[in-house]
């Protein structure tokens, strides 16, 4: 599944995370009821980085989720389709290095990283499949994938309170507390349209990375999946 599902095509994506980006994180923060900064947390302890080391970070919007691996002493990139995105984090966060890039034609060469990841920006690639095999080309062999993507809550009765407020609150949120709601609404539908945990597993094995593994995070509304490559 991917955002030509939902009939955009990838610059009319790109043009609503340019309208977004200025309040992007508040904004998440605010929809997500705070939990973004636990997920973020999950991330860097998936992905471990270490001193020295090269990781890319795919969709990385404003840099807020490349930080994190800057301060533990690796070469962080920040890779993003929006050029607004990446403005607004340049102002932010001028020591990181901000590259734009197109998920599915990666300006990097080939076996370039250590590790790569990327969170809650898979859904935007327009071909989801594609994506993930260039996030393998640019890694090094033995190198690591975590992606952190909404999923499928685990139980069926807060799954349904979840599709619930997905569908019908959140837009309403996000009218009040974003610049852009209408991005919001593509966001909602977006992850209603996601594949499951192993779903997305099966189609990073068919990327040809091997190894992989998911865990949920807050019941399943996450799920971070780690594979080697």
């Amino acid at each position: 599944m991917s955002s030509a599902d939902l009939n955009k095509e990838p610059h009319e994506v790109a043009a609503m995370f340019d309208g977004v980006a200025e309040k992007y994180d508040i904004t998440n923060d605010v929809l997500s009821f705070g939990r973004t900064r636990a997920w973020r947390k999950a991330v860097v302890a998936a992905v471990d980085p270490q001193p020295g080391e090269k990781i890319l970070d795919l969709a990385a919007g404003t840099g807020t989720s490349t930080q994190p691996f800057f301060e533990a002493g690796a070469e962080a990139i920040a890779c993003d389709f929006s050029l607004g995105m990446l403005e607004v984090g340049k102002r932010r966060y001028p020591h990181l290095t901000f590259v734009a890039g197109d998920g599915m034609n990666l300006p990097f060469a080939d076996n370039s990283f250590d590790a790569v990841t990327i969170s809650f920006g898979l859904r935007n690639i327009h071909d989801t499949l594609r994506g993930l095999q260039e996030l393998y080309r640019v890694t090094k062999p033995g190198g690591r994938l975590v992606v952190c993507e909404f999923s499928h809550p685990t139980v069926s009765a807060f799954r349904k309170v979840y599709m619930e407020y997905l569908m019908k609150a959140l837009p309403g949120v996000a009218k009040k507390v974003s610049s852009n709601p209408d991005a919001y609404v593509y966001l909602a539908e977006s992850i209603r349209a996601w594949p499951n945990q192993l779903e997305l597993a099966e189609l990073i094995g068919a990327a040809g990375w091997e190894l992989c593994k998911w865990r949920d995070l807050t019941g399943g509304i996450v799920a971070l999946h780690h594979a080697v490559k």
